[in-house]
């Protein structure tokens, strides 16, 4: 039997720029400058794995993307300034400060990017990443993923703990197949 593809799965949608608002649901960050006439958006790899899918799903939306190693040997992958990505960056930020827009809805295809640049397993959860050091984007990210049909609870690491066969289901189906490359031990499955 072949399931009805949901109006907010990600491969239900055109992808844009704004997908990439997944960067800054987790730990990425969004930076302006020349003053708010250009931004980037960069996120810490914590796997090797991710940075492939992440400059594929940079590229779906016309962005493209380095991969940046700091003194500290810190790797990130992160998009060159521009200002397409002004709008996002000024949603997202006050200032330096990051915080989730008043307005802010999930979809499939930011789940997707969250997912990539964030997600992980433990145990029979899937653990979407947030920032440690933006405590106040972490309810405000929680109510989002209640609002799309993701009931889920904040953990210390810190992340959103999805849990539940039915939950893990309407996850899965709202991200999509794995991206080429990613190991299916380490997509969101029901």
């Amino acid at each position: 039997m072949v399931g009805q593809l949901s109006f907010f799965s990600a491969e239900a949608r055109t992808p844009a720029k704004a997908d990439l608002a997944g960067f800054l649901c987790g730990p990425g960050q969004a930076v302006s400058f020349a003053r708010g006439t250009a931004a980037r958006v960069y996120v810490e790899l914590k796997d090797e794995w991710r940075h492939r899918p992440l400059k594929q799903a940079c590229a779906e939306r016309d962005v493209t993307t380095e991969l940046c190693v700091n003194e500290e040997g810190t790797r990130f992958v992160r998009t060159p300034f521009r200002t397409d990505l002004t709008p996002l960056a000024a949603r997202w930020l006050d200032g330096s400060t990051k915080k989730v827009p008043e307005d802010f809805e999930l979809n499939g295809a930011v789940l997707r990017v969250w997912a990539l640049a964030a997600g992980s397993w433990m145990e029979s959860a899937y653990l979407l990443g947030l920032d440690p050091n933006a405590p106040q984007t972490h309810l405000p990210l929680q109510n989002a993923l209640l609002a799309s049909g993701l009931p889920c609870t904040l953990v210390g690491a810190p992340a959103l703990r999805v849990t539940g066969r039915r939950r893990l289901a309407r996850l899965a189906e709202l991200v999509g197949s794995p991206p080429h490359g990613v190991a299916c031990s380490t997509w969101p499955a029901a």
